[in-house]
């Protein structure tokens, strides 16, 4: 029973967070100088840049909703499972 009292605090080490945003700082970077040297016209630039902003807008909030729909489902779970303990626990009596 004590199990459903006491939260996951299951969390990424500091090394994967330092690698994920040390990743992506540099992969977004590299992108907008490759853009910036491109040998094209400034209107293609502008849309390369255009692409890569709301690619990379779009990617962040697709995995925020993948993350939050997770975490819904989890809280679901955990509801239904005290429910079927309580209803258990009820029935032993």
């Amino acid at each position: 029973m004590t199990q459903f009292n006491t939260p996951d605090l299951v969390g990424d080490s500091p090394a994967w967070l330092s690698f994920i945003w040390i990743a992506f700082l540099v992969s977004i970077s590299l992108m907008l100088l490759g853009i910036f040297f491109i040998p094209v016209d400034w209107w293609v630039k502008g849309y390369l840049y255009m692409g890569t902003l709301f690619l990379t807008a779009s990617t962040l909030t697709l995995s925020k909703s993948l993350r939050d729909k997770h975490e819904y489902e989890r809280l679901v779970n955990r509801v239904k499972s005290a429910r079927t303990e309580q209803v258990l626990s009820k029935f032993e009596s």
